[in-house]
């Protein structure tokens, strides 16, 4: 079986989508979910686009250490040296250069003529290869492209140094016989081809973008270019969950393989979708809701029989758990760490001693905890650790009745600074969240999603809340968990305002 690697752009494609914008830490978490994944390739960012994104992939470079890390550049020399600067720390850096090559895209985008298209190939990946060994060129928009202009520019990338040449569907355009063929066509027609890796970048505007992928593989493609699930530009991108899960379940048909551990799949789509603000629709593959459900009797009883019968793959290749051991209020700290252990968390000592207390907390108010109610807790105290200079809730207080005006008295801790006010609203939430807002003052914004999802079943559920807020045309996520719900509300908007308050102050300190 021949190796398919896994490139994985869910930090540089899938966060320049609208509303999926991630602050330094949160990258750095995503980072470590593709780790753990063990992605061949991790494309932290683009390193030129603006400090904050050369920051990050700095950092990500510095933090990773399994899998190779790459930067884009655009063609040009400023490009690439920002590029390599950016990753040069990294255990296998990858310098990840791009230039138009369809007919449309080099007549009205870059108004080059194709033979200045091919210069500038031939000048930039050599220029590339000065610093690393490891070069990625893309031929941008190849799917709509010349197939024997292609072949130029395949046999032109490789004979100055890339190790990779990618041909992207840009625009999500093509078929999977179309990309099947394309890749056969540049293995039969340029012989260096056959030397490196020939990769597939597809997106998903017609809904084709895994099937373009696979179709990719079977073309002779060895690298597939995703994001964890399929977040990208316009309809987003090859989603990696599904294209590792369809070669896995069909190596008889792709006669390849993957290194990802697809156990930790289920753990780095949540992961991703919490930190974004967004949950998995339903029927999504592989991760959503529904994806394991049988609710027609016939599919049931041929369940029960066989699993097989309706189900191609396990819930638990893929990380859900579906026998939960279930640890109660007498649950000791080396249980509850050993248990965690299992479900794939390493903590430090501490981050268990505070996940530990707030599942004791949470044991005196639930009856039943869950596997779905730990992996919850612990997410929610990992990423919602407190900065000095950021507000946190002290105490609330709350008085609501279908006849008179809610009233909510917040308290908030800055530092060891406290701030109280009382103000009314439209219901008890409202009326907290204008409290925050005179205490914290937040600059001017809209809300672009507020929602309650329950973590598990009953009355005692455990309410994950998220709150987006949109300012400035940047997104800004915060979240809350809580048996009790209107407390949930106020710790997930605390911490979007104290996002977004940190976004305004540092970008008003750059001007």
């Amino acid at each position: 079986m021949k190796q398919v690697k896994i490139f994985d752009t869910t930090l540089r494609d899938g966060e320049q989508s609208p509303g999926c914008s991630m602050n330094l830490r949160e990258k750095l978490e995503v980072a470590q979910c593709l780790e753990r994944l063990k992605v061949d390739v991790i494309e932290a960012g683009f390193a030129i686009a603006s400090p904050g994104d050369f920051e990050s992939v700095q950092a990500i470079s510095r933090a990773v250490r399994d899998c190779s890390v790459a930067s884009l550049a655009r063609a040009t020399q400023k490009d690439i040296d920002t590029a390599w600067e950016a990753v040069k720390d990294a255990a296998d850096p990858r310098i990840h250069l791009f230039l138009a090559t369809s007919p449309l895209h080099m007549e009205y985008k870059l108004k080059m003529t194709p033979d200045q298209v091919l210069e500038r190939i031939a000048e930039m990946t050599a220029y590339a290869r000065r610093y690393t060994s490891n070069i990625e060129f893309s031929a941008e928009d190849a799917t709509r492209g010349d197939l024997e202009f292609l072949a130029e520019v395949t046999r032109l990338a490789i004979r100055n140094g890339a190790t990779t040449v990618n041909l992207p569907d840009t625009v999500g355009y093509t078929t999977p016989a179309e990309m099947q063929a394309l890749i056969a066509y540049i293995l039969e027609h340029v012989e260096e081809a056959h030397d490196v890796d020939l990769s597939v970048h597809c997106h998903n505007d017609l809904g084709m973008a895994a099937a373009n992928s696979l179709a990719g593989v079977l073309g002779g493609a060895t690298q597939i270019e995703c994001t964890i699930n399929g977040l990208g530009e316009r309809a987003g991108n090859t989603s990696l969950e599904e294209v590792v899960m369809a070669i896995r379940t069909r190596p008889d048909i792709y006669q390849a393989q993957t290194r990802i551990e697809t156990t930790q799949i289920y753990r780095s789509s949540k992961t991703v979708y919490d930190i974004i603000g967004q949950t998995a629709p339903l029927n999504k593959p592989i991760v959503g809701k529904n994806a394991f459900l049988h609710e027609s009797g016939i599919h049931q009883h041929g369940v029960l029989a066989n699993k097989k019968t309706y189900e191609i793959l396990t819930p638990e290749s893929v990380g859900i758990r579906t026998n939960n051991l279930i640890l109660g209020k007498h649950s000791g700290k080396h249980a509850f760490e050993s248990h965690l252990q299992e479900l794939g968390y390493e903590l430090t000592e501490e981050e268990l001693l505070r996940c530990f207390n707030e599942f004791k907390i949470l044991c005196d108010k639930k009856k039943v905890i869950t596997d779905a109610d730990l992996e919850a807790l612990v997410s929610h105290n990992v990423r919602t650790v407190e900065t000095e200079d950021g507000y946190r809730l002290d105490w609330f207080a709350v008085h609501t009745s279908n006849f008179t005006t809610a009233t909510s008295t917040i308290s908030l801790k800055k530092g060891e600074e406290r701030f109280e006010e009382v103000c009314l609203g439209d219901g008890p939430i409202d009326a907290s969240f204008n409290a925050i807002d005179k205490i914290i003052q937040p600059v001017e914004h809209s809300f672009e999603i507020f929602s309650i999802n329950s973590i598990s079943e009953g009355k005692d559920t455990l309410g994950d809340v998220t709150v987006k807020l949109s300012a400035g045309g940047r997104h800004f996520s915060g979240h809350g968990l809580s048996t009790d719900i209107i407390q949930a509300s106020i710790v997930a908007y605390i911490e979007a305002a104290n996002k977004l308050q940190a976004y305004h102050n540092k970008h008003q300190k750059e001007e």
